[in-house]
């Protein structure tokens, strides 16, 4: 396979969102009680918000933007339409009575937002319903980490997850589709780990034939350093990443290629809802996660409620529309109380089961069709 043409080293390429279809009214207000959990149909709480912070990266990963459909003629969107950072804590405090803990800045690539620092101040200063601070985390390409990380820390950010899919230059090149450096990523990890931005998570989106036979060097190189490496199958998010199940390297494939050079233990999930399957070196060298959202679904107990980054609301990573919330908190005439009670009933109707249903003989179909129309890109509103 060729490499794809690279962009001008630091310029940001925008994603479109203009061809995104209208968002929907969110429902209006039941009886949902606030200031306690509120659990959707299949009985899933809301436990964490991803928040979409920015409509533009650095990168054209081939699984999220890739360049053929998102080109330099792709608008950003109108500064007018971003939410403020007022608006987004704003936001973050009205699903945190509805029993959100962990927040979540996405994009994009959240760094590329101007003075995220102090969003993340803001969002700091919240609290949940039993009183605590929010867990605050932030994923990113790791590009622009390294000038970052201090001050992201004393803003209160607590850690990051850092995206990274090949060691070797030429292929972390072809992944990412940029001029940037592996060592640019690199020397971002080191210096979230130097500032206490931790536990680290990196994220490795393996694509069979593509950029499999990094898996053994990147699980060499974080070993003993108390990053947890974690493999993601390639996922069918959005209409433009040319998604081929033959594509998918299953988890226990490649936890199998790693036993071949390093024992593994299985380590008990730390809560429900996590994402990843965590295994432990035997020898004491750290941890490794896989998350197989498409051989192994894990819709069952899936706690997250996602927002754009012009405020649009989407209860699952495979929707095809979102629910329009910035009008809303850009009515003077509605309070907290009247958009929060919106909020609860519009989780109170969550079904989303995508993945699940994707999984299950002769489902495949019912699961497209729940998705009523062309997913939304992950670009757009995070992974």
């Amino acid at each position: 396979m060729s490499q794809p043409a690279t962009q001008p080293k630091g310029r940001v390429v925008p994603i479109r969102t203009s061809a995104q279809p209208a968002a929907k009214a969110l429902p209006s207000a039941t009886t949902a009680a606030q200031g306690s959990p509120t659990p959707d149909r299949l009985g899933r709480p809301l436990r964490d918000l991803r928040i979409s912070v920015t409509d533009r990266c650095n990168f054209r990963c081939g699984y999220c933007m890739p360049r053929t459909a998102f080109g330099p003629d792709h608008p950003f969107l109108p500064h007018s339409e971003l939410l403020s950072f007022e608006e987004i804590t704003r936001v973050a405090r009205m699903a945190m009575r509805l029993g959100v803990r962990k927040l979540r800045l996405t994009g994009g690539e959240p760094l590329l937002r101007k003075d995220i620092e102090r969003l993340i101040a803001q969002l700091a200063e919240l609290r949940t319903l039993d009183g605590q601070p929010p867990e605050l985390t932030l994923t990113t390409n790791g590009s622009l980490l390294k000038r970052k990380a201090q001050a992201l820390k004393d803003a209160g950010l607590q850690r990051v997850t850092v995206s990274l899919d090949a060691l070797d230059e030429a292929m972390f090149a072809r992944m990412s589709d940029s001029q940037l450096s592996v060592a640019d990523v690199l020397s971002g990890i080191e210096a979230a780990h130097a500032v206490g931005l931790k536990p680290i998570k990196v994220n490795m989106v393996v694509q069979k034939g593509v950029n499999d036979q990094e898996i053994l060097p990147l699980a060499r190189h974080f070993r003993h350093t108390g990053v947890e490496l974690r493999f993601i199958e390639f996922m069918d998010v959005g209409q433009t990443n040319r998604w081929q199940m033959d594509h998918v390297l299953p988890s226990q494939v490649v936890r199998a290629r790693i036993e071949q050079a390093f024992a593994l233990r299985p380590v008990a999930p730390s809560q429900s809802g996590d994402t990843a399957e965590r295994w432990a070196y035997a020898d004491g060298a750290g941890q490794v996660g896989f998350i197989s959202s498409v051989t192994q679904a894990f819709c069952g107990d899936c706690s997250r409620l996602r927002m754009s980054t012009e405020g649009r609301l989407y209860t699952c990573l495979f929707a095809s529309q979102g629910y329009e919330l910035r009008s809303l908190l850009r009515d003077p005439a509605l309070h907290d109380d009247a958009i929060t009670a919106r909020m609860a009933a519009l989780w109170a109707q969550r079904d989303d089961r995508y993945s699940q249903l994707r999984g299950q003989p002769g489902q495949a179909d019912n699961a497209i069709r729940q998705s009523s129309g062309p997913r939304i890109e992950m670009s757009y509103i995070g992974g």
